[in-house]
C-alpha cells in the first residue's frame, strides 16, 4: 500500500516497514510515536497522521518526554500538544528526572530516562516509531568507533528491535536529513529547536555541528558510507551471535571446559554473547580478558568474583554464573508465614504450600491456623550439619545465606528445595502440606 505522498518512493519502504511489524490478528495495537517538538519527529508525525487510515484499526498516539533540564522544556511541551491538537493525535506528556547519577555522563542519563518513560504505557504488540535518520546513524557509528565499541557497537542502531512488550521502529533511518528538510518544507511545518543541541561540550553535538560537516566537504555521501558499514557491521554481528549460540551463549551457566577447548577469539566471543544474552552490557575489553583469566585458572579451593555492573560473575564449580550485584540480602529475623497464600521474600524468591495428604510436612505440626517460621542460616544455627546440608544440595556459598529454612519453634522441618525431614513428614492418609520453593534467579 503507497504512502502516497508524491514526495519520495522511500516513504513507501518505511512505510511497509511499519506495516510489517504490526500484528495481522489479533487485537489492535498502539503506535506510539516520540515527539519531541523538533523538526524530524514533527515530519514522523504528520507524515503518519496522513496514514492514519490506512493503518487502521491500529491507532495513533503520541508521546513528549519533559526532561524538565531546560526553562523552555514546559513551552516545548505546549508545542507538542498543539501540533497534535491540529492533526487530530492524542499526545500523553511524561515529565522525568533526567539529572545524571555519579560517573554517569548527562547524555546517558537523559537517554535512560526517556527510553523509560517511553516504554511506560507500550503493551504487548505496540509499536515505539522515533524519527531516527541517516546522519543520526552516521554519528552513532562514528561515536561506537571511536569508542572502540567493537562490532556490535559499529553496527550502530537497529531499524527494528525488541522494546519492552512490543518494538522500537526507526522507519526513517535511511532517511537522509535533506529528505526531512524537503518534507518540512513542503508542508510548511514548524517546530522548535533545542539549543542543548548545539552545545558542542557533549560528544554527539561535536560530531553533529563540528566533524560531521567536515566530513562531508571532501566526503559530500560520509553519511550513508557511515550508515552502509553499520549494516556491513550487524550482519556480521548477527554471524557473531550465531557461533556464539552455537558454542552455549544461551546457557543460564557457562562451564570453564567448553570455554577452554575454544581458540582465543571464539571464547571473547562466547562470553560477549553470553552476557549480552542476559542483558549484561558488554564489558571492556581488558574487563572481558580479566574475566577469561579468572575462569581459566581459577583453582578448584577459589571462588572468583567479578562486578559488572549491575551484575557479578561468580565461578564456582569449573561454572560462570551471573548474579545480581549487590545481591540482595536475606531478611533478619524470622518471616512468619501463613501458608493460606505464597510468601514472596523480594530478590530471594517465592514459597508456596498446598495442601496434601501423606506427603510434604505433617499439618499436625503447624498449628491450626497453619504456620511456619521462615529464617536463614545467619540466625537459624545448624552449624557444620546444615553447611554439609547445603553442600549437598549443590547450592552456590554465595546462595546458602538466602536458601529458606522452615521452622515451627526451634525445629527445623524443612530445608527449602529439599524432602521435609523425617520426623517431620506426613504419613500416609495424614494431611500435610507440600512447599515449593522458586528462587528469584528462576
Amino acid at each position: 500500500m503507497s504512502a502516497n505522498t508524491g514526495l519520495d518512493p522511500a516513504l513507501d519502504l518505511a512505510f511497509d516497514q511499519i506495516r510489517a511489524a504490526l500484528p495481522s490478528t489479533g487485537a489492535p495495537v498502539a503506535l506510539h510515536i516520540a515527539c519531541s517538538g523538533g523538526r524530524d519527529s514533527h515530519v514522523l508525525l504528520h507524515w503518519l497522521a496522513g496514514q492514519r487510515a490506512a493503518l487502521a484499526p491500529h491507532r495513533l498516539r503520541a508521546v513528549h518526554v519533559d526532561h524538565g533540564l531546560h526553562p523552555d522544556s514546559a513551552r516545548w511541551a505546549r508545542h507538542c500538544a498543539a501540533v497534535c491538537a491540529a492533526l487530530d493525535v492524542p499526545l500523553d506528556v511524561r515529565h522525568v528526572d533526567a539529572r545524571p547519577q555519579r560517573g554517569e555522563s548527562a547524555e546517558a542519563a537523559a537517554r535512560a530516562a526517556r527510553y523509560a518513560a517511553l516504554a511506560a504505557d507500550m503493551r504487548a504488540g505496540d509499536l515505539l516509531l522515533t524519527a531516527h535518520h541517516q546522519a543520526d546513524q552516521a554519528e552513532t557509528v562514528l561515536l561506537a568507533l571511536l569508542r572502540g565499541a567493537g562490532l556490535a557497537g559499529a553496527a550502530g542502531m537497529p531499524a527494528r528491535r525488541r522494546f519492552g512488550p512490543g518494538w522500537l521502529l526507526r522507519p526513517l533511518l535511511d532517511w537522509p536529513a535533506r529528505r526531512l528538510a524537503d518534507y518540512a518544507h513542503i508542508h510548511a511545518l514548524r517546530w522548535v529547536d533545542d539549543p542543548s543541541n548545539d552545545d558542542a561540550r557533549f560528544d554527539r553535538n561535536f560530531l553533529r555541528g563540528e566533524v560531521l560537516p567536515l566530513l562531508g566537504t571532501r566526503w559530500p555521501a560520509a553519511d550513508q558510507g557511515l550508515a552502509r558499514h553499520a549494516t556491513h557491521a550487524a550482519e556480521a554481528q548477527a554471524l557473531l551471535d550465531e557461533l556464539a549460540a552455537a558454542d552455549g551463549a544461551s546457557a543460564d551457566t557457562l562451564r570453564v571446559s567448553q570455554l577452554a577447548t575454544l581458540p582465543a577469539a571464539r571464547q571473547r566471543n562466547l562470553l560477549r554473547g553470553w552476557l549480552r544474552k542476559h542483558g549484561v552490557l558488554t564489558p571492556s575489553c581488558a574487563r572481558l580478558d580479566e574475566l577469561l583469566h579468572q575462569a581459566l585458572t581459577a583453582g578448584t579451593d577459589r571462588l572468583p568474583y567479578l562486578p559488572l555492573g549491575e551484575h557479578a560473575v561468580r565461578i564456582w564449580q569449573g561454572r560462570l554464573h551471573l548474579t545480581p550485584e549487590p545481591l540482595p540480602a536475606a531478611p533478619a529475623g524470622a518471616v512468619h508465614w501463613h501458608l493460606d497464600g505464597p510468601l514472596d521474600l523480594p530478590g530471594i524468591g517465592r514459597l508456596r504450600a498446598q495442601v496434601s495428604r501423606g506427603a510434604g510436612i505433617a499439618a499436625v505440626l503447624l498449628g491450626e491456623p497453619a504456620v511456619i517460621d521462615v529464617r536463614f542460616r545467619s540466625d537459624a544455627g545448624g552449624g557444620k550439619a546444615l553447611k554439609k546440608r547445603l553442600q549437598a544440595m549443590a547450592v552456590p556459598p554465595w546462595e546458602r545465606a538466602r536458601v529458606p529454612l522452615l521452622f515451627r519453634g526451634a525445629q527445623l522441618l524443612q530445608v527449602a528445595g529439599q524432602a521435609p525431614r523425617a520426623h517431620a513428614r506426613a504419613v500416609d492418609g495424614q494431611p500435610g502440606y507440600c512447599i515449593a520453593w522458586q528462587p528469584a534467579r528462576d
